[in-house]
Formats: structure tokens, C-alpha cells, sequence
């Protein structure tokens, strides 16, 4: 069983609170991964924009988007 601390009281988790806690702990982690493959589609898209900046070939709207003046 795994514990849980609630106002200084330390118990085990009853199934349901168990099962609450792996579904909860189950979507942080899907989430966290949506994060990062957003942060790193973010970081390609500007290095494109870069490199086609540098070569001076015309920008996608969304390479555009990223651009910061």
C-alpha cells in the first residue's frame, strides 16, 4: 500500500485514492510530454527560420512567428 500524509497523520491509501493517484500521476507525465515535444518542435522552427534568415530565402507564417525583433 502506498502512504499518504495528511495534516501531519501518515496512513496507507485506500484503492480508491490509490487509483486516483496513478490516473493522476499517469496524465502529469502525458502532459510533461506534450510540453517538451512543444518546446522542442518551438526550438526546430526557429532554427529554420535562422537558416533560411541567413540564406535569404522567404519565411514560412509560422517561421515568421517566431522571429523577435
Amino acid at each position: 500500500m502506498t502512504k499518504i500524509g495528511i495534516n501531519g497523520v501518515v496512513r496507507d491509501m485506500t484503492a480508491e485514492e490509490e487509483v486516483k493517484y496513478e490516473e493522476h500521476s499517469k496524465q502529469s507525465i502525458a502532459e510533461g510530454e506534450v510540453t517538451r515535444q512543444a518546446r522542442e518542435d518551438n526550438i526546430a522552427l526557429k532554427a529554420s527560420a535562422k537558416a533560411k534568415l541567413i540564406a535569404g530565402e522567404a519565411l514560412t507564417e509560422a517561421e515568421a512567428d517566431t522571429v523577435v525583433l
